[in-house]
């Protein structure tokens, strides 16, 4: 059984209580907040004052994945915002184990995010540092990708790579999921499932995200 992490990136900002109050009465285990700078994704999402906006009515745990530049300036800032989980990307962190000891120290959950074209061993020496390793299954910046095929055996990949290392790292994945790639991503070895268009484009949002996390 998947854990389900809808992203509030494809919310209705214009009812974002009524959506938030949504997720509180489904079945998800996370609610995702997608962070964009325009620097570091060609896009640009919300910031620190909405994610608080969010923490006031949300009853389910923040999981808060940063596609910015110099993440670790804003550990402090998450954190104030009540994330449970501060997601920062490999390619983003010149110094990735110093940001993984700042963002624990700060009493969050770290995790790290790698893009479709960072290999898993790049994570090999700092994996039994973190709780969660998110892989990205489109390229970041927009919902509403396909998702990339090859992401699967890179799943895999990481499997063994926490199983083998003992580290309890949780697999999230995100991008172009739905009740197909879904399964075949929890198949391969993922825990979490996070899901924007899937979910918030659904007639039956809380039945989609029940079926997520049947699966």
């Amino acid at each position: 059984m998947a854990s389900v992490s809808p992203s509030l990136l494809s919310a209705d900002f214009g009812n974002l209580d009524r959506d938030v109050e949504m997720l509180n009465n489904s079945e998800a285990d996370f609610m995702h907040i997608d962070v964009m700078d325009g620097v570091f994704v060609p896009n640009i999402s919300f910031g620190f004052p909405v994610i608080k906006f969010i923490e006031k009515t949300a009853r389910k745990p923040l999981d808060v994945h940063l596609m910015i530049v110099d993440p670790q300036r804003y550990v402090n800032q998450v954190r104030d915002c009540g994330a449970a989980i501060m997601n920062v990307h490999y390619e983003a962190c010149t110094h990735l184990h110093r940001v993984v000891q700042q963002i624990k120290q700060a009493g969050m959950k770290a995790a790290v995010t790698l893009n479709p074209a960072t290999p898993v061993m790049m994570l090999e020496d700092i994996i039994t540092e973190l709780d969660m390793v998110l892989l990205m299954s489109v390229n970041p910046g927009f919902g509403g990708q396909s998702f990339i095929p090859e992401t699967l055996k890179k799943v895999a990949r990481l499997r063994r790579l926490i199983d083998e290392s003992g580290s309890r790292a949780m697999i999230e994945i995100d991008g172009g999921i739905n009740e197909i790639t879904g399964a075949e991503a929890v198949k391969a070895g993922a825990d979490i499932l996070v899901a924007g268009n899937y979910v918030f484009g659904s007639s039956d949002p809380i039945k989609t995200i029940s079926l997520l996390h049947s699966l």
